[in-house]
């Protein structure tokens, strides 16, 4: 009888378990589909102003015609080129000396007072210096979101490592670890849960950081776009170009969500 119960509990969670991720998936993808219907539904009664606050209608309109010119695509391949090779530029140092740090004492004494006097200047502050030191070319680009994306990065590293329980560092020691076999053996792997955090942050701040610097220094790209269809009232291409934006970041999220299921497997998918 008590297997019977068991087996009978054990099905009606499993239900309600499907239940509830199918629940989640209809309030996922509903949820923006009513927004958009209720934007498309003001605009065409008037209650907001639709030359600042197009209908989704028109919007998807002036998109489908921009992509069919390949203007927009010209632009995206533009800024997702510059954008990743910033990713690159900022990212893999952060991660290497981020280690670094977490590892050794007098390494993170030495450079932590300079990393906490740089890390809060606003990077696009730092704009007009980048032009001076770069000039207006493409490094320049690059220079902008490395300078965002390293410090999260760096971090985010460092506090991975930092959590890993020293119980494991002795370990290696005691088997005779090297310090590179400690750094790629224990210390890469315990700080890749926060090390991917720090990926996720950086490549928010990167994707703004670009734009910010296309808007100001160039005359290609995503964000010169914007600004540009800002500056001549084209709200329609704006917003085209603000969707392209939001779609670039939400599947990069998914693809690193994706990556650190592949390089961290034991972390597991947790449910809240």
């Amino acid at each position: 009888m008590t297997v019977k119960v068991q087996t009978a509990r054990a099905r009606r969670l499993g239900r309600a378990r499907i239940g509830g991720v199918a629940a989640e998936r209809l309030i996922s993808v509903g949820s923006p589909v009513l927004l958009l219907l209720v934007w498309e539904a003001l605009g065409r009664l008037g209650l907001v102003d639709v030359r600042f606050f197009p209908p989704p209608s028109a919007i998807a309109g002036t998109f489908a015609t921009l992509v069919a010119s390949g203007e927009l695509l010209d632009q995206t391949r533009i800024s997702l080129g510059r954008v990743i090779i910033g990713f690159l530029i900022g990212a893999v140092p952060g991660v290497v000396l981020g280690l670094v740090m977490g590892m050794s004492r007098i390494v993170r004494a030495a450079l932590n007072p300079m990393v906490g006097a740089l890390y809060p200047i606003p990077k696009s502050a730092i704009l007009p210096l980048l032009l001076l030191i770069f000039g207006i070319g493409e490094p320049s680009k690059y220079a902008i979101v490395a300078s965002g994306v390293f410090f999260l990065v760096l971090l985010n590293t460092i506090a991975g490592v930092l959590s890993i329980e020293p119980v494991y560092l002795d370990v290696g020691r005691n088997f005779g670890a090297s310090r590179l076999q400690a750094f790629w053996t224990i210390a890469l792997p315990g700080a890749l849960p926060l090390v991917f955090t720090g990926l996720r942050l950086a490549w928010g701040i990167a994707l703004i950081l670009i734009v910010v610097g296309e808007m100001f220094a160039s005359q290609s790209g995503l964000g010169y776009f914007i600004n540009n269809m800002y500056q001549t009232f084209q709200v329609e291409k704006m917003y085209a170009g603000l969707i392209v934006m939001s779609v670039i970041g939400y599947v990069s999220f998914l693809i690193l969500d994706e990556l650190q299921r592949w390089l961290v497997p034991w972390r597991g998918d947790r449910a809240v």
